[in-house]
């Protein structure tokens, strides 16, 4: 639906976007938007329990433009998987500060609380690109 045609909806689009990388970024990850004086950027998210809103289509080095596509609950998309997932499983950010910073993985046993936010679709093993799709209701969940 092109909603320029409504005077209240003037310079907005739907589907992919570019904005600046803050840091290097590679197709297949999670990434925040945030403010960084004043312009919009994409950045990795910093805890397991941060709201990451985008997923990463192209590599792009820090500070270049790079292509993200907002989450919709209408579209699946692949996303980066550490670790393994079934059909159904319920997705959270991979570890932070690591080797999954981005990436999704199933709720783990390890104490924390985590961001629930993508549904499984498909069988995945580490490192595949998991077909998922954003869940009608993402929440935090607290793992004791």
């Amino acid at each position: 639906m092109n909603l320029s045609v409504y005077p209240t909806q003037s310079n907005t689009k739907a589907g992919p976007i570019q904005v600046l990388a803050v840091v290097a970024l590679t197709a297949g990850l999670m990434v925040k938007l945030v403010n960084a004086g004043g312009v919009l950027k994409a950045t990795l998210p910093a805890d397991v329990d941060d709201k990451p809103d985008c997923l990463v289509l192209e590599d792009a080095a820090a500070g270049t433009l790079v292509t993200v596509l907002p989450l919709g609950r209408s579209q699946n998309v692949r996303v980066r998987l550490a670790g393994t997932c079934n059909p159904g499983d319920e997705l959270t950010l991979g570890s932070i500060n690591g080797a999954d910073d981005g990436k999704v993985r199933t709720l783990p046993a390890a104490a924390d609380t985590y961001f629930v936010f993508l549904r499984a679709e498909e069988i995945g093993v580490d490192e595949q690109l998991v077909l998922c799709r954003p869940i009608l209701n993402p929440r935090s969940v607290i793992v004791a």
